[in-house]
């Protein structure tokens, strides 16, 4: 192969490769949710390997050009998603923070919920000390839990567990992301102590 002829083999190469990022990149527009490399493989009618070297070099590309979203993989499947910095100007469009509006019962029991899962909810009752019937139902319908198997017990009670929602919403590719146990169980403590502290403050 003489020069011209390689010249020209590697213009068709990253025309083609430029010409399937962008293709990728519709199919996820198009998607909203995440799709898994298989599907998108089959969809390009190219091999996964093929397919995950582009997906990787997508992830690469978005962070180093000015764009507002992003390409992230969650569990293995891949989704567009807006970058953090802009997340003030998506909220005055949407009106509302989903994350911010939750109570502290859902809170609570969402923290539960990850680091249990898969957990019934009486068990999310005994730890949280209260009913959580209320909280749970907001929290499933905002995709943030899930029916994820029975208790093979008498009764069969639900089995709960994280979303891929949840990890979205909060910034996860895994739930092997989450603080440690140790960590979150300080942070709460010390939560407490300011919110007693006010109040004594407001006594005075």
């Amino acid at each position: 192969m003489d020069d011209f002829e390689r010249g020209q083999f590697e213009f068709k190469e990253v025309s083609n490769r430029s010409n399937l990022k962008a293709t990728v990149e519709a199919l996820l527009f198009v998607s909203g949710d995440p799709l898994e490399i298989r599907d998108i493989a089959s969809h390009l009618e190219i091999s996964i390997a093929y397919t995950k070297d582009i997906l990787e070099e997508m992830m690469e590309d978005y962070k180093h050009i000015e764009r507002g979203i992003k390409l992230i993989s969650i569990n293995g499947a891949y989704q567009l998603v807006t970058k953090n910095e802009y997340s003030d100007y998506i909220q005055k469009l949407l009106k509302k923070n989903k994350r911010q509006s939750l109570s502290q019962a859902s809170l609570e029991s969402l923290a539960i919920i990850a680091y249990k899962q898969p957990i019934t909810r009486i068990d999310i009752d005994e730890i949280r000390g209260v009913k959580s019937e209320s909280a749970i139902q907001k929290l499933v319908e905002r995709d943030l839990i899930k029916e994820v198997g029975r208790l093979e017990v008498p009764g069969r009670p639900i089995l709960y567990g994280t979303t891929e929602e949840f990890l979205r919403q909060f910034g996860l590719h895994g739930l092997h992301e989450l603080p440690s146990l140790d960590l979150f169980i300080l942070e709460e403590e010390e939560a407490l102590k300011a919110q007693e502290v006010a109040v004594e403050q407001d006594e005075d």
